[in-house]
């Protein structure tokens, strides 16, 4: 009797905390629907080159946690090699976006993503992007956001203290 006591209280218990976290996680998630109309541009942080805007659409990417930015890069624009400490996942909205793999910004070995492409970038993989067009693209990750330059003399924080 003793034992099936203890395990009624133990699945109670459970039981409990579940309604709880579930309560805290409904009390915090919020509902949002952004039109394309509704984004609000401003100017992309330091750590990338001038020139590109950025919006934040859910989350905060300079807190830990998930977060979901869109950046529109002017044509031309060029992100030279780098890496993030998490994954990126990628989403070409529009315009003509190409990105590459490895230590050295190489437009003929970069591959160009069409809208509705999609890539996965592992933490650490060393990538570079470029747009040829007005283009907008999708960033899901994990804050804070951190850009770390294969080569420091291409990070725009160091130009300015130059």
């Amino acid at each position: 009797m003793k034992k099936i006591l203890i395990a009624c209280s133990f699945l109670f218990t459970i039981a409990i905390v579940a309604l709880m976290a579930q309560q805290t996680t409904s009390t915090t998630s919020e509902h949002k629907v952004i039109s394309p109309n509704d984004v609000q541009w401003g100017d992309a942080p330091p750590s990338l080159p001038p020139g590109a805007k950025m919006a934040v659409l859910d989350g905060d990417p300079t807190k830990p946690g998930s977060f979901t930015i869109r950046m529109k890069t002017p044509a031309g624009y060029k992100i030279p090699p780098h890496t993030h400490p998490t994954a990126e996942r990628v989403t070409v909205i529009s315009g003509s976006f190409k990105l590459g793999m490895g230590d050295k910004l190489d437009d003929a070995s970069a591959q160009e993503m069409a809208p509705g492409s999609f890539v996965n970038l592992p933490a650490g993989m060393k990538h570079f992007a470029m747009s040829n067009a007005e283009s907008i693209i999708q960033i899901n990750s994990e804050g804070p956001f951190q850009i770390n330059y294969v080569n420091p003399n291409d990070d725009p924080r160091n130009a300015k203290k130059q």
